[in-house]
């Protein structure tokens, strides 16, 4: 497992003890953005599998690197469409998406 993708997790169990839904929300976005971007699509996905474990989908390691860079892309797409609510005058919108980025920000230094 990677070190990064392990204190995402434990700030999301932070964040639902706190009940902390901003934190909550983009904590668990990014976790999602990260396991989507570790699936690897095999053959045969379209017939179904019997037995236990027979789901199961084979999974890319993705490196400390790539995982930031998941992150990174997180926080610049809250921060974009931030920027868009805040033309559309909607500033509570905007102000969430921007709360959420900077839950995220720290995970995105090295």
């Amino acid at each position: 497992m990677n070190q990064l993708r392990d204190q995402l997790e434990a700030a999301l169990k932070s964040a639902l003890r706190a009940r902390d839904n901003v934190a909550t929300s983009a904590l668990q976005s990014a976790l999602a953005a990260i396991d989507n971007a570790g699936a690897v699509p095999g053959p045969g996905q379209s017939r179904p599998a019997l037995g236990v474990g027979a789901g199961e989908a084979g999974r890319k390691v993705l490196s400390i690197e790539e995982t930031r860079g998941i992150v990174r892309d997180e926080v610049a797409d809250r921060t974009s469409a931030a920027d868009q609510y805040d033309r559309l005058e909607r500033p509570a919108e905007a102000a969430r998406l921007r709360a959420e980025a900077a839950v995220l920000e720290p995970f995105t230094r090295p």
